[in-house]
């Protein structure tokens, strides 16, 4: 049963999470979708807790009534989701650096 478990979130969540990065470039609420995907993925993987405390961080905290302006997809938009994107799979693939 464990192991169906942790199947079920991994597919679970790691749908939600592919839909979450497909909205960064489509319209649609990719900064709610991709912290719920994370979230449903920190059920079973350390990995996951890791990046959506690091996102946390990361987002700015908004007053409630800029949360009604439309959402504008900028170049600069793109990069910083990249650049936080390719930040995660970096520190979560190569080993921490040991300094003397």
């Amino acid at each position: 049963m464990k192991h169906l478990k942790r199947i079920t979130v991994m597919v679970l969540g790691g749908t939600v999470l592919a839909i979450g990065i497909a909205l960064i470039v489509l319209p649609g609420p990719a900064i709610i979708v991709i912290p719920a995907g994370l979230a449903i993925l920190a059920l079973e993987f350390a990995w996951a807790r890791r990046w959506l405390r690091s996102a946390r961080a990361v987002l700015p905290q908004r007053p409630q009534d800029v949360a009604s302006l439309p959402k504008k997809l900028t170049l600069q938009s793109v990069l910083r989701s990249a650049s936080f994107l390719f930040r995660q799979v970096r520190r979560t693939l190569l080993p921490k650096r040991k300094f003397r």
